[in-house]
């Protein structure tokens, strides 16, 4: 039997994120959302009057995919783009009924969070520690 490859966290850490992936898009999907989708909407509530092109920026999609899902959004009445007309820029804001679809992904992921608290106690706190590193000094 060969010998099992040598321990990686890069590799751990990406197994974990894809598990835990999985779960958060199973329990969005009656939501109608997707970890895409949940992202996007979020960034167009964290940052009222957001253009195309930032929030493909922040999404790390292209501006093209970022002008489809809004479109979606908008048609689903989740997103307002109050100024939707060719050679204008952009001024995308979350509705009200985007606001609870939002509210009731949080409970979603509040359920989430505490099943892998209760579950991994330990790396939960090395990720709060990561995580304050990383807004503290981005660099």
């Amino acid at each position: 039997m060969p010998e099992p490859p040598p321990f990686s966290p890069t590799v751990t850490l990406l197994t974990v994120g894809r598990v835990w992936e999985a779960s958060f898009n199973q329990a969005l999907k009656p939501l109608g959302l997707t970890t895409r989708k949940y992202g996007l909407l979020g960034h167009v509530r964290g940052t009222p009057g957001i253009s195309f092109s930032e929030l493909a920026r922040r999404s790390r999609i292209t501006v093209q995919s970022a002008h489809s899902a809004v479109a979606a959004f908008v048609r689903a009445g989740l997103v307002d783009d109050g100024t939707a007309h060719a050679g204008s820029a952009s001024s995308l804001r979350v509705t009200a009924e985007g606001e609870a679809l939002l509210a009731r992904a949080a409970e979603v992921v509040s359920r989430l969070d505490a099943e892998f608290a209760e579950r991994h106690p330990e790396l939960t706190e090395a990720l709060r520690v990561q995580m304050a590193r990383v807004v503290s000094d981005p660099d």
